[in-house]
């Protein structure tokens, strides 16, 4: 193995959870929804008060034990590595939180640009840290699990139904816990109780705008990350 090029994957793989926690700031900020994988931990920090980097650390150890279960003998160890990147994630969540110390655009429309500037950060930091083919993060991780005991079923369709799944027990924790949905407009003359609207945003959006963001970051990362051939296998 190149001691450099898997360091340089390690790099860029951390560089995307960064681009991506970035991503996940701007849409808490917008106040218009999350995404869907970190539905569960907005709700969850806004019940307990603690950070939203502790939040995402809890519930992506939750994706982890939740892989163990489903596959037992056929868990590779291996993937316990992605509690490491869970809580760098979690922690630089925080640390952006802290920087960008709840800024946002006024008005509706510039709500709306901060969500539509996190899909496209998003979709960078996941097609960065894709391009490593190292680990998976953990709901990518439970999804792959799950897809592996449900025969006849692709990985696409599972992870419509997971997403989905989450979003349903955000909500569900949401309106029993606070009584309310959590991630309103609260914009005084806009309506308070749309129902994650940037959640199905995020979820239709990052992927829609992820194939065209593949095409320029995936190539460079895989020139710089594998030898000739490898790269020329990732394709």
């Amino acid at each position: 193995m190149n001691v450099k090029m898997f360091c340089y994957r390690v790099l860029f793989y951390v560089l995307g959870l960064f681009v991506m926690a970035f991503g996940v700031t701007f849409a808490a900020n917008s106040n218009l929804g999350m995404s869907p994988v970190n539905s569960i931990p907005a709700v969850l920090s806004a019940i307990t008060k603690v950070e939203m980097g502790t939040a995402v650390i809890i519930i992506f150890s939750l994706f982890i034990v939740a892989q163990t279960l489903i596959l037992r003998r056929e868990f590779r160890w291996i993937n316990l590595t992605q509690l490491i990147f869970s809580t760098i994630f979690g922690f630089f969540v925080d640390f952006i939180d802290l920087i960008v110390n709840g800024f946002c655009l006024p008005t509706i429309y510039g709500r709306v640009v901060m969500m539509l500037i996190s899909l496209v950060l998003i979709a960078i930091g996941v097609s960065a840290y894709v391009a490593t083919n190292l680990i998976n993060m953990p709901m990518e991780g439970m999804t792959l699990a799950i897809t592996q005991k449900v025969k006849g079923k692709t990985f696409r369709q599972v992870k419509i139904v997971v997403d989905t799944a989450t979003v349903l027990i955000a909500l569900v924790l949401s309106l029993i816990f606070m009584a309310t949905i959590q991630t309103n407009l609260g914009i005084e003359g806009y309506p308070t109780s749309l129902v994650f609207i940037g959640t199905i945003v995020s979820a239709v959006g990052v992927g829609a705008v992820m194939g065209p963001i593949q095409k320029i970051v995936v190539p460079p990362i895989r020139r710089v990350c594998f030898d000739s051939a490898e790269a020329a296998s990732q394709k």
